[in-house]
Parts: C-alpha cells; sequence; structure tokens
C-alpha cells in the first residue's frame, strides 16, 4: 500500500518501539521465523536478522509465523490480555460501576491498566466505564425522561456528579438540550467502540467517537450555532450512518451515500471532499491531497482540515498517513486508524481480483 522506508529506519523504529509503524510494517526475523509489530517487548534481534515486510500478508507469505506476545494479526488493543478482558467485562455488564479495587481483585495491577487504556484509547479504563454507563443516561434522556430518571439510569448516585460526568462527555449539561432541537444526538455502536451521531431531518452533522478529547469542543460549537435546539433523537440520515457502517465493517459496502453537512471553510470543505474521492483500501500523503485539490504548497493546512475532520470515517482522514508511510494522528486513536486499514485491505483485495 505505501513504500517502505529504509530497512535502517525501520530498524531504528524496532529498537525504539515507535508505535507510528502501526499497522504499516512489520519485521520478519530470520533466526527464529517469527514477525512481529515494531512495538513487540521481546528481545530486539540483530540487525543482520530483520526482514521488513508492509503486512500481514506478506510476512505470511515469506513463511513467517506470528509472535505470540505481540499478535500481530490482530488490532493492537487486542494483543493486550487485559485490554480485551476488561473490554470484555464492559459489554458483558455496561452498567458496572467499577473502582480500581476491582481490577486488583481480577489480578491486575490498576496503573499497568491505567497505562495500558491510555495507551490504546486516550483514556483510562475507569474514564471508560463511565462512558459506557452514561449510554444509559444519554438513551433515558432521549425518551424524555427527565434528568433524574436519566442519572439513577447511569448508575449515579449524586446529581451533581452526573451533571458532571455528562458535561464531560458532551461539553454541555443535561439541561442544555432541547426537548425538540433541530439537530439530533444519538448513539451508534460500532465494532471499534460506540460513536455520537448528530444530524437534521437531512445530513450528519457529526460523527465521532465517544472518548474523543474533541467532542465536547465540537458538540459545544454546533449548540451555539443553532442557538441551544440540539436534542435527542434518531433522524434519518444517523439511521443511514449505522446502517452503512454495519455493512462497511461487514466487507460488503466500501461507500457511504450518507448526506454530510460541513462545518468548515472553503477549503476544508474542498479536502474533505478529497477524502472521499480516495477508495477504500487506499492511502494518501499529505502532500498528495494538497496537489490533488490544486494547492500543493499547503500541506500544513490540508493537516489541519484532516485533524478538523468531525465526520469519522463517512468522511475518511483515516486514509492520510505520512509520507514516510507512518500513520500519523488520528482522533480516534491510532489503534482505530490501523483497524480501518486493515479493514479495508479487503476492498482493496476485491478491486485487485475483479480488475
Amino acid at each position: 500500500m505505501f513504500d517502505l522506508p529504509h530497512p535502517d529506519t525501520l530498524y531504528a523504529a524496532l529498537l525504539s518501539r515507535d508505535s507510528a509503524y502501526e499497522g504499516r510494517a512489520y519485521v520478519g526475523v530470520t533466526s527464529t521465523g517469527i514477525f512481529c509489530r515494531l512495538t513487540c517487548p521481546a528481545r530486539k534481534p540483530k540487525r543482520e536478522n530483520c526482514r521488513f515486510y508492509p503486512s500481514v500478508a506478506a510476512c505470511l507469505d515469506a513463511g513467517f509465523r506470528p509472535c505470540k506476545r505481540c499478535h500481530p494479526m490482530t488490532p493492537e488493543a487486542e494483543g493486550d490480555p487485559s485490554v480485551t478482558r476488561l473490554l470484555a467485562a464492559l459489554q458483558a455488564d455496561p452498567a458496572r460501576r467499577w473502582r480500581e479495587e476491582d481490577l486488583a481483585a481480577m489480578g491486575l495491577d490498576p496503573s499497568t491498566v491505567r497505562r495500558a487504556f491510555k495507551r490504546q484509547f486516550g483514556c483510562t479504563f475507569l474514564d471508560m466505564a463511565r462512558r459506557f454507563r452514561m449510554r444509559a443516561g444519554l438513551e433515558t434522556l432521549a425518551r424524555g425522561a427527565p434528568v433524574i430518571e436519566a442519572q439513577l439510569d447511569a448508575g449515579f448516585e449524586s446529581p451533581s456528579a452526573f451533571r458532571a460526568a455528562f458535561a464531560r462527555l458532551t461539553g454541555l449539561t443535561p439541561g442544555a438540550f432541547a426537548a425538540r432541537g433541530l439537530l439530533q444526538a444519538d448513539w451508534i455502536d460500532t465494532v471499534l467502540g460506540p460513536m455520537i451521531a448528530v444530524a437534521d431531518d437531512n445530513h450528519v452533522h457529526l460523527l465521532e467517537f465517544a472518548e474523543r478529547k474533541a467532542l465536547p469542543t465540537e458538540l459545544k460549537r454546533l449548540h451555539a450555532m443553532t442557538r441551544g435546539q440540539i436534542g435527542f433523537g434518531r433522524p434519518g440520515p444517523t439511521e443511514m450512518a449505522a446502517e452503512q457502517l454495519t455493512s462497511f465493517f461487514a466487507g460488503t459496502c466500501p461507500t457511504f451515500s450518507v448526506p454530510l453537512a460541513y462545518h468548515g471553510s472553503a477549503f476544508a470543505g474542498a479536502v474533505w471532499d478529497a477524502l472521499q474521492s480516495i477508495p477504500a483500501g487506499e492511502t494518501r500523503s499529505y502532500s498528495e491531497v494538497a496537489a490533488g485539490i490544486g494547492r500543493p504548497d499547503a500541506v500544513r493546512a490540508v493537516a489541519r482540515a484532516n485533524g478538523a475532520n468531525q465526520i469519522a470515517i463517512l468522511i475518511p482522514c483515516h486514509r492520510v498517513i505520512g509520507a514516510d508511510g507512518s500513520l500519523t494522528g488520528y482522533g480516534g486513536g491510532l489503534w482505530r486508524k490501523q483497524k480501518l486499514i486493515e479493514v479495508e485491505r479487503q476492498y482493496r483485495t476485491e478491486r485487485a481480483q475483479t480488475a
């Protein structure tokens, strides 16, 4: 999918366990017959025993077996047993009130868990658990129930604690949402975690992963733009987005037809249009996107527009990578960017087979 950097560059990344190449480069060790992520915690091999490959498939084709420590055939977050164990526990009981004592009772070190979740998700496990509980409160408010009922459904004993947690997630207090808003917010489940969608009857205005740090700011901006007219609900474009995301992750549809509303400059809109023209399974560098819109001198501005995108996946900013093939930043977390690129490889393969 891209030209690998020089092997010496990749070997240096291997030694430093550089996460920038997650999902974009792997190392095969000739002395062991094993292939690994560059972030593998195992003892580092000698330079002369390393062969670098752009994909898991290339490693397998070369005869290497996957490492049992870094699990290169699964997304990075799934390679940590404590992460997968706790994510499964959250899915099984999303209303549970977790404390660090609960982690210790499971034989897990709370500080290790904290670092693992911060590295993979940008938030701690306890923060994520609170967001899972908050979903019940959001659904209760969406039914038109009073705030006190939403607070209890979310498992909060204190009204002030519920309001504070709600504000951290959305940037707004529960009372700031209108009963019948011009824009309506709802929750969409995906295989990469829950997302918040905001839409009107005609367009999707926002689609973000629930724990993205920029979400509260983006929601407050929409709230101000509509003069407080954001409520709860699931209009047609949100339902369409949910259905098409399900098909996308199932491998049955690589494109989206959900109507989108842009909130940005004309230049940003041109960048977002260009992102949607990148076929699933392919990537572009920032400079290639800039050249594609006729502004080869505006690479940094393209990067800013890419980062300002508030409609994740539907506007595929995850398809933009560094010029050297590194994943670079992604508001939803690099592990999600890696997974999205892996999901889309099947579409590239299908096009090649039908060409």
